[in-house]
């Protein structure tokens, strides 16, 4: 997670604080820096305004104590890890949601593995019944998981396929249903609509609502990301965020906003296209990444 968004910043920082106060100059080029790497206006400005307490407050000199305020500050926005939940009795239920060309799918893969490894049965439920590929796909990897799949014809009622799939865990003494859902624009209304339905009839068919509805986003999508954040959290509970393309030059920024202002926990993150290529999300590291410095021990 070596994103550097404040490392070029920081190391100007021992002009930060004069006896003056702080250095509104160099405050400007972190506000610059900052919008660069697709955090937004309100967002920056509360790191800005923070910084500027501290300063006063401590007395900040030294660029290891800036260092150190930005890490708390970073820190307290992203909170503590969030787990997935697990539902007792099973089976537990994720909806995974998410626009076109995120990783969605793929994602769905690599939590089945995650799950398997530690030694849960896993059915997978091909939800995108808008594209004959997707439902191929997913029966790709359902065949290299060796795990269940549910899936009806290619334009066949999605909701119908959530819920067969809650159906066949519970026969088959399944502990988890990993159900995909057609990748959208998250501005097409008709289509929000239909993952509304999807909600309300695993709710049904769970007698209580699915556990996890996880939000597949592009690490590298910037503000987009975070629109898409906005219209799904709309439509839907949204419980988690899954971040896929952390292994490559995204910048962060757009997490920091999404977390603050919407408050959704990021629960996991891929590092790769191999389904073991995921990880828990870990703060503390995304913050080493995001400021530079030392990671932590």
């Amino acid at each position: 997670m070596r994103l550097g968004i404040f490392k070029g910043w920081l190391n100007k920082v021992g002009q930060v604080f004069t006896r003056r106060g702080v250095d509104e100059e160099l405050l400007e080029e972190l506000e610059e820096t900052l919008i660069t790497a697709d955090m937004n206006v309100n967002a920056v400005q509360e790191i800005l305004d923070a910084l500027r307490a501290e300063a006063k407050a401590q007395r900040l000199r030294e660029e290891s104590d800036v260092r150190a305020c930005l890490r708390n500050l970073l820190k307290g926005w992203l909170g503590e890890p969030a787990p997935l939940t697990e539902s007792a009795p099973p089976p537990t239920v994720y909806l995974f949601v998410g626009v076109n060309g995120v990783g969605k799918t793929t994602s769905i893969a690599k939590v089945g593995h995650m799950l398997q490894c530690q030694g849960k049965r896993v059915l997978l439920a091909a939800g995108d019944t808008f594209r004959a590929a997707a439902i191929d796909q997913l029966q790709i990897w359902a065949e290299r998981l060796n795990c269940d799949i549910v899936k009806h014809k290619e334009g066949a009622d999605p909701s119908a396929v959530v819920f067969d799939a809650i159906q066949a865990a519970r026969a088959r003494g399944i502990d988890f249903v990993l159900a995909d859902t057609a990748g959208r624009q998250h501005t097409h209304a008709r289509l929000m609509e239909e993952l509304k339905k999807i909600y309300r009839v695993a709710e049904k068919a769970l007698e209580r609502p699915p556990d996890e509805v996880l939000l597949v986003l592009d690490a590298v999508a910037g503000q987009n990301a975070i629109r898409q954040a906005e219209e799904f959290a709309r439509a839907l509970p949204l419980t988690g965020i899954i971040l896929t393309k952390l292994d490559s030059t995204s910048r962060g920024g757009a997490i920091l906003t999404i977390r603050k202002e919407l408050g959704i926990p990021i629960k996991l993150v891929g590092l790769g296209e191999k389904a073991d290529q995921i990880a828990p999300f870990d703060p503390d590291a995304f913050v080493e990444g995001l400021i530079g410095g030392e990671e932590p021990s």
